[in-house]
């Protein structure tokens, strides 16, 4: 029998609370600390494994397609699979109520680039809504760790194999997981879930030490009743990434504009679209991430105004992690205390990836005038387009400075050529050109210096020599 089989509700105070017991999965009470609030507490305590119905639906490099359905319960299921004990296993966890197509996606993109085993996990019975599936996910976390340790038992595999990517309730549902599995690999949290997890002790919330690396991605980290986020406010990981600031993401509409439209039947449309978009950037980061190893560049800084303000230019000594499936290779990413947040900025359409550069340029020519200023840098792996300098009153010998976040990964720095706009209609005598460019790369801080002794007109370009 795999129902309850103790079912005891002691009442000692708010601190203890209700317990109930499943076979295989163990005690669960809902005093303190997981019952946080009332709303909580009148939730009730997790449904039975029976209800919950965790599911384990394995995706290979033999069966990309099509999924088998694997059960520790029943372990045999496992030695008829395609799993293999060679290869490193990813479990894909979604959050709240999901359709599973994230996880899909990742699956496809994992199995082009990696022979792994990939799980999708599916506990859809228990999260269909919200509040019940903050109190199911601890049984549904219980039943990913029973999973891990038939692997072990049974089949000789370390959980230092395994890695849990969990998206919003998800991630809090690996932590779980992670808190019941000594030695498990690693844990990435995709935006965990705010809602009744701001603040709370590190039992209940993801945490580091659910696993020996556990890496978060935050795109929606805002109190959700007094700035509308989805994602937790805290830091829950030995790295913590905040693309963009963490809290809204580019190409994402806000929730301020559509109030003054007075129509609520479309605000409500426009709430859902708010939070699947900056919610689920997470994950769109994280699939993008798996296809190009060199995106996504970190850095260090205490605060995102910093960050913008350039104060954390370029990597320091110790390098910088790359925010992703590829976080794991950074050699410093278990430092324990005082860790640094990382900060990245991203573009608001896919590809979302961005390589930032430091470019000054000082300005040559005869007289000031009314323009704008571009550069183009070419590299030895890709060139970008028309990046913007300065706009305004052009001064010839003043130098311009910009922190640029450009699409195009350029490789090592083979040319830079200027180029500049006047603003009015009608001829203009007035030249321009760019007595020096200096490129400082953001990764490594390389420099290159290139010069020119010409002046041009509007909208010819000039091409720069190295110095």
């Amino acid at each position: 029998m795999f129902g309850i089989w103790i079912a005891s509700f002691l009442f000692f105070g708010t601190s203890a609370g209700k317990e109930v017991c499943y076979e295989r999965v163990g005690c669960f009470k809902d005093g303190l600390p997981w019952t946080g609030t009332l709303s909580r507490q009148l939730a009730g305590l997790p449904w039975s494994p029976e209800e919950i119905n965790t599911r384990f639906l394995l995706y290979t490099r033999r069966n990309p397609k099509a999924y088998q359905e694997i059960s520790a319960v029943n372990h045999l299921t496992i030695q008829a699979s395609h799993f293999g004990t060679d290869k490193v296993t990813h479990i894909n966890i979604p959050g709240w109520n999901s359709d599973g197509k994230w996880q899909q996606d990742i699956c496809n993109v994992l199995l082009k680039v990696e022979d792994v085993n990939c799980i999708n996990l599916n506990w859809i019975n228990g999260s269909l809504e919200y509040i019940h599936a903050v109190n199911n996910l601890r049984v549904a976390g219980a039943e990913v760790a029973y999973f891990i340790d038939v692997l072990m038992k049974k089949f000789g595999y370390p959980p230092s194999k395994v890695h849990l990517i969990g998206h919003s309730l998800g991630a809090h549902l690996a932590g779980e997981a992670g808190s019941r599995t000594p030695g498990l690999g690693r844990i990435t949290g995709l935006d965990p879930a705010g809602p009744y997890f701001h603040n709370t002790p590190h039992e209940v919330r993801l945490d580091p030490s659910d696993a020996n690396f556990v890496d978060v991605i935050h795109t929606n980290a805002l109190r959700f009743l007094f700035e509308f986020g989805a994602g937790t406010i805290n830091a829950c990981g030995h790295l913590d990434f905040y693309p963009n600031g963490g809290k809204h993401m580019p190409g994402c509409k806000d929730l301020i504009t559509p109030l003054f439209k007075f129509d609520f039947n479309a605000y409500k449309e426009e709430v859902s679209s708010f939070f699947d978009c900056n919610h689920a950037r997470s994950h769109r980061f994280y699939m993008e991430s798996i296809l190009n190893p060199d995106a996504f560049i970190a850095y260090p800084c205490r605060s995102y105004e910093s960050f913008k303000a350039g104060d954390c230019f370029h990597c320091p000594e110790e390098g910088c992690p790359t925010m992703g499936h590829f976080a794991d290779r950074f050699h410093l990413k278990n430092r324990k205390p005082n860790r640094a947040y990382y900060f990245l900025n991203t573009g608001a359409l896919s590809p979302f990836a961005r390589w930032r550069h430091k470019l000054s340029v000082k300005l040559a020519g005869n007289n000031a005038t009314q323009g704008s200023l571009f550069l183009r840098v070419g590299g030895t792996a890709g060139r970008t387009g028309e990046l913007e300098m300065a706009s305004g009153t052009l001064k010839p010998g003043m130098t311009y400075t910009r922190l640029i976040d450009a699409d195009v990964n350029v490789g090592n720095i083979t040319s830079i050529e200027f180029l500049w706009k006047k603003h009015w209609f009608g001829h203009s005598w007035n030249k321009l050109g760019a007595e020096m460019v200096i490129d400082v790369s953001g990764k490594y801080g390389y420099e290159s210096i290139f010069c020119s002794q010409d002046i041009t007109e509007p909208n010819i370009a000039q091409i720069l020599k190295p110095c």
